[in-house]
């Protein structure tokens, strides 16, 4: 029997809008999965942390951080099949900064198409100004970089999607190398502000890429512990992984063995508050994921499900099993999303 861990980063609505979600919701599985359980535990996340709460539980968990800290630059590098060659290296993620009426803020990666061609183009005129200053830049693919920067000690950062629609003063890189981070942000700007590639993308009506954002720094990569599949994740949480299905299709290969399994497709909605679309992706969970989940639970193919569902404020855990789902006198409830 499997024993399975299920991320599913966004599934709590945020307490505002949850009450409204969970009596529109129609997840009889997910009800099951959530109310016949053995053990919860919820947890808040301080506004100042520097990382999303599921991203602090997976880099705790594969042994990739502490305290809020995402070091996970040199294990995506090697999923990437580069080579960190002893260095420190940071993940560089080219993106799109706009201006709100009082603060700058950085779209979302997700609603920023970039193709693997157009990103190259950008990568060799930064990688010029990267080698310059003594920066090894290295490309993993259209949206994941690395940057070496052995010198860069001390530097707080956030990863990019908790600083998505975010006042950016809030979330400026801090620390000793905050001030050459900044020269080589302007150089690259000025670099990318001219280039063809943010040409044809304004004519395409596509987001220019004007910034760049590095975080992630770091320099050793532990083993690999219990196998890590993903689905629809930024391309840095797919490479620290060993399997990543374009879909959820066959989704009893995954549950054959143990592993941690981490489906990514509320993000974008929820990063944007779209919650009808949240919605109905919830619903398409149900039934290619939830419903299968359940019956294999029920089955005993899968000995113990540990589900972790989080928010941009906190993290719920739940674990059941076979012997819990047989709790007849819970009825099922979403209540735990509430």
């Amino acid at each position: 029997m499997a024993h399975i861990t299920l991320v599913l980063p966004f599934a709590l609505p945020l307490p505002e809008f949850a009450p409204d979600l969970v009596r529109a919701m129609n997840t009889p599985a997910l009800s099951s999965l959530l109310s016949r359980t053995s053990h919860v535990t919820r947890a808040r996340v301080a506004e100042s942390t520097h990382a999303l709460p599921h991203e602090t539980w997976l880099a705790r968990a594969l042994g990739l951080g502490a305290e809020g800290r995402l070091d996970v630059a040199v294990a995506a590098m090697r999923g990437f099949g580069l080579d960190p060659e002893g260095g420190t290296w940071y993940i560089v993620s080219p993106g799109h900064i706009q201006i709100a009426r009082t603060h700058l803020t950085m779209a979302d990666t997700r609603q920023v198409p970039l193709s693997d061609d157009d990103s190259r183009a950008l990568f060799a005129a930064a990688a010029d100004l990267c080698e310059d200053i003594g920066h090894a830049l290295r490309y993993g693919d259209a949206h994941t970089w690395f940057l070496r920067a052995d010198d860069w000690t001390g530097f707080e950062t956030a990863s990019p999607d908790t600083v998505v629609n975010m006042d950016l003063t809030d979330f400026m890189p801090k620390g000793q190398p905050a001030l050459a981070y900044r020269r080589l942000q302007n150089e690259v700007q000025m670099a990318w502000h001219a280039h063809p590639v943010n040409a044809a993308r304004e004519t395409r009506r596509l987001p220019v890429v004007n910034a760049f954002w590095v975080w992630g720094a770091g320099s050793t990569a532990p083993a690999p512990g219990q196998p890590l599949a993903s689905v629809a994740v930024p391309g840095w949480l797919g490479a620290l992984g060993e399997q990543r299905p374009g879909s959820l299709d066959r989704l009893d290969g995954l549950l054959a063995t143990d592993r941690t399994l981490v489906v990514g497709t509320l993000a974008e909605s929820a990063q944007a508050s779209d919650w009808g679309v949240w919605l109905q992706e919830m619903a398409q969970l149900e039934t290619t994921l939830f419903a299968p989940l359940l019956a294999a639970v029920k089955a005993g193919r899968v000995g113990k499900l540990h589900l972790v569902l989080s928010s941009r404020e906190g993290l719920l855990e739940a674990t059941t099993s076979a012997m819990a789902q047989r709790k007849f006198w819970r009825s099922p409830s979403l209540d735990l999303l509430k």
